[in-house]
C-alpha cells in the first residue's frame, strides 16, 4: 500500500492534538514497505539521528522509489513523513523540491523532541542528493 500524499497527512495531522498525533505518525510508519536486515547497512544508515534509520533508494524508471526503516516508533513514523513528499516521483522532481518547505507545515520542531527531529535535515539531504545522482545518470 502506497504512503497517502502528503497534503493528505497534513489535513488529518492539523485535526489532533498531541498524543493522536504521535499515533498518526505511528500509524504512518507501519505503512512503511519492509525492509530487509541485508539492506540495513552502515551505507544505508542516516547519519546524525538519534536512533537508527535506515534509506534505501531504487529506481523504477524515472521515478525514485525509497525503502526505509527505523529502530523507534515515532522515527519510522517522521521517515514515513519524509518519504510520503518524495515517493515515486521523477529524480529531477524531487531534486528541485524544497521538502523542508514541504514539511513546514507540520511544525515538528513544535511538536516533537529535538532528538527526534535532528535527523530530519539529513534525511532530507541524503533524499535530495540521490535524487540529484539519479537526475545525472539520467
Amino acid at each position: 500500500m502506497p504512503l497517502p500524499p502528503l497534503h493528505d497527512i497534513y489535513d488529518e495531522f492539523e485535526m489532533l492534538d498531541g498524543e493522536d498525533r504521535y499515533r498518526l505518525l505511528i500509524d504512518l510508519g507501519r505503512q512503511l514497505e519492509p525492509m530487509t536486515d541485508a539492506l540495513k547497512t552502515d551505507a544505508s544508515k542516516v547519519p546524525g539521528c538519534s536512533a537508527s534509520v535506515w534509506v534505501y533508494p531504487t529506481a523504477e524508471g524515472a521515478s525514485l522509489h525509497f525503502l526505509a526503516d527505523s529502530n523507534a516508533a515515532i522515527t519510522k513514523g517522521i521517515v514515513a513523513l519524509v518519504l510520503s513528499a518524495v515517493q515515486d516521483k521523477p529524480a529531477d522532481e524531487v531534486a528541485r523540491m524544497d521538502v523542508t518547505a514541504a514539511l513546514a507545515p507540520f511544525e515538528l520542531g513544535k511538536h516533537l523532541s529535538a532528538n527526534r527531529t535532528q535527523g530530519v535535515p539529513n534525511m532530507i539531504s541524503l533524499v535530495k542528493d540521490t535524487a540529484k545522482r539519479y537526475a545525472a545518470a539520467a
